[in-house]
């Protein structure tokens, strides 16, 4: 993992004159930030950063919300037919991928106003209803009904266990749901291309797709651009990582 992102570092301090001649590998003497404000410039960084921002943001807190308490409903209530087959039918979407209702999703979203990076968003949540509901629904059935029967004697209801006990003991598969929504919602590429109708409203990895001929010659501007746009999920993962850690030992405090 360390020898690309090594080499991307390197190519993105590197000069004009130091990209074209040389190896690679090798750590540029002298140093060149100028690269990052080309590509600042050159993509519009601040807006396509801000949009993708934004859709990655109500992503990653929609797919938290919705698939866990779906999950909550479903884990609690498994002996009931209609919740066991809507468990089954929910995983029966992790076999169908994107590109085969690709097509129905534009439509869609184009009659009800949704061809927007909102849009995006939603899709994103609903996409992701499958996989995330699978694990909290695996994770749900290790957390004893002892402990809701006991807040309901303190008198929670339903709702109000879910979040006051339930939902906290989340921490260490809510941080794992949170990587992976994030680092999809980041990177997706084909959904906002497909979705969004306006260009000016495209997020980071469109954005540096559609400017790709300009940097077809400048390696130096590509990779400046690319570690700008990768650098929030390293520092996403990095940070998730810590958490998922304390979220397992506040667990097992519990």
């Amino acid at each position: 993992m360390l020898v690309p992102i090594y080499f991307a570092i390197a190519m993105a301090l590197k000069t004009d004159q130091q990209a074209a001649s040389g190896s690679g590998f090798s750590w540029p003497s002298p140093i060149d930030f100028g690269n990052f404000k080309d590509a600042w410039q050159l993509t519009n960084f601040p807006r396509a950063f801000g949009i993708s921002l934004a859709i990655t943001a109500i992503s990653v807190v929609g797919q938290l919300i919705v698939s866990s308490l779906a999950s909550y409903a479903i884990a609690r209530n498994w002996n009931r037919r209609l919740f066991k087959w809507s468990y089954f039918y929910l995983l029966a979407a992790m076999f169908i991928p994107f590109p085969v209702v690709a097509l129905a999703q534009v439509k869609l979203t184009s009659l009800i106003g949704l061809d927007n990076p909102f849009g995006v968003a939603v899709l994103h949540i609903l996409f992701g209803m499958s996989f995330n509901i699978l694990l909290y629904t695996a994770f749900l059935r290790s957390i004893p009904h002892e402990l809701e029967e006991s807040a309901r004697i303190d008198g929670c209801s339903t709702w109000q266990a879910f979040w006051k006990v339930i939902f906290p003991l989340l921490a260490p598969m809510n941080a794992t749901v949170g990587i992976f929504a994030f680092l999809l919602s980041w990177n997706d590429f084909m959904m906002p291309s497909l979705i969004t109708s306006d260009p000016t409203l495209q997020t980071i990895p469109v954005v540096q797709n559609i400017f790709q001929l300009t940097f077809s010659t400048n390696y130096n501007v590509a990779f400046a651009s690319y570690l700008m746009a990768m650098a929030p999920t390293l520092i996403a993962y990095l940070f998730a990582q810590r958490w998922v850690m304390s979220g397992v030992t506040r667990g097992a405090i519990k």
